[in-house]
């Protein structure tokens, strides 16, 4: 059975960190992109990073460049999202997500993501 389990959010004031870990089960995460969503409330869910795991390609978002870093551990079996420099507009709940090809430059095309988790709070105090 394939899934994907986030852990690591929290609630932080602003300029704080946290890491977001995504572990896979069931599936090999040799030939996939994985990436992070985010959706606050009232609001539509949105691309936040992602990592080709082949090679360790990596795309962002604008508004989290500089501040967010997506890697991955040794054995490509976990994802994670260091979050840095928060800001309140971060909070959301963050979701990792898993497509089984390349996505490129269209990496926040959610269609392409066939396995997602269950998502991890993240809420950011001013």
């Amino acid at each position: 059975q394939v899934q994907l389990v986030e852990s690591g959010g929290g609630s932080v004031q602003a300029g704080g960190s946290l890491r977001l870990s995504c572990a896979a089960f069931g599936y090999s995460n040799s030939y996939t992109t994985v990436a992070w969503f985010r959706q606050a409330p009232g609001k539509e869910r949105e691309g936040v990073a992602s990592i080709y795991t082949p090679n360790g390609i990596t795309y962002y978002a604008d508004s989290v460049k500089g501040r967010f870093t997506i890697a991955q551990d040794n054995n490509k079996s976990t994802v994670y999202l260091q979050m840095n420099s928060l800001k309140p507009e971060d909070t959301a709940m963050y979701y990792c997500a898993a497509a089984f090809l390349y996505s490129g430059p269209r990496w926040q095309r959610e269609a392409d993501y066939r396995y997602w988790g269950q998502g991890t709070q993240v809420t950011v105090s001013s």
